[in-house]
């Protein structure tokens, strides 16, 4: 069993930052793919920033040069730095993992945008 829990979120005015952490436990011997994704009212869930085992990393177009993904295999946590923030990037955050080729979620964190 896996589990993802993810925090950091909360309300933040346009221009500022915020950093997302979330942490993986349970039965896990390595983490291949982590990443984030978001959902926001209305809308369907899509990738923000994803990062492979080896370090590469894939972001969505609307958020290059702003967020940045790091994670700490050590730690078995994921952080994603969100800086310059917009209001189109309300949503609830959703970390996701891959153990053992399956995906795993968390149960999201939201991040508010707004003046």
């Amino acid at each position: 069993q896996v589990q993802l829990v993810e925090s950091g979120g909360g309300l933040v005015q346009p221009g500022g930052s915020l950093r997302l952490s979330c942490v993986a436990s349970g039965s896990i011997f390595s983490i291949g793919d982590m990443g984030w994704y978001r959902q926001a009212p209305g809308k369907e869930r899509e990738l923000v920033a994803v990062m492979s085992r080896g370090g590469s990393t894939n972001y969505a177009d609307s958020v290059k040069g702003r967020f940045t993904i790091s994670r700490d295999d050590t730690k078995k946590v994921v952080y994603l730095q969100m800086n310059t923030l917009k209001p189109e990037d309300t949503a609830v955050y959703y970390c996701n993992a891959l153990v053992v080729g399956i995906p795993y979620w968390g149960k999201g964190t939201l991040v508010t945008v707004s003046s």
